[in-house]
């Protein structure tokens, strides 16, 4: 049985500074790659916002089908995708 994966961390729990990805390892045969790698955008944001894009992809994008899988009206999942790329735009912004 494999362990249970949790989310990347993206800051530092000491400091808030961003994190980098330094190791990578394969689950079949062990292999590790060492380096210091800057992490996706998409990794920086949050579960939920990580599961709405996920969903908007499903979706093809849809903003009515989104309303109606969710249960939410149409103009409150335009803001939330709004927000959300805000967020990406801003966290685009801070790469190196």
């Amino acid at each position: 049985m494999e362990p249970k994966l949790s989310k990347l961390p993206v800051r530092c729990p000491s400091c808030g500074s961003g994190l980098s990805v330094q190791s990578l390892a394969c689950r079949e045969c062990d292999t590790v790659v060492n380096g210091r790698y800057d992490l996706p955008v998409l990794l920086m944001l949050e579960k939920e916002e990580l599961e709405f894009v996920l969903r908007f992809v499903l979706n093809s994008g849809s903003l009515k089908e989104m309303s109606k899988e969710m249960g939410l009206s149409y103009p409150t999942i335009r803001n939330y995708l709004d927000d959300l790329i805000s967020k990406l735009q801003s966290l685009e912004n801070q790469k190196p």
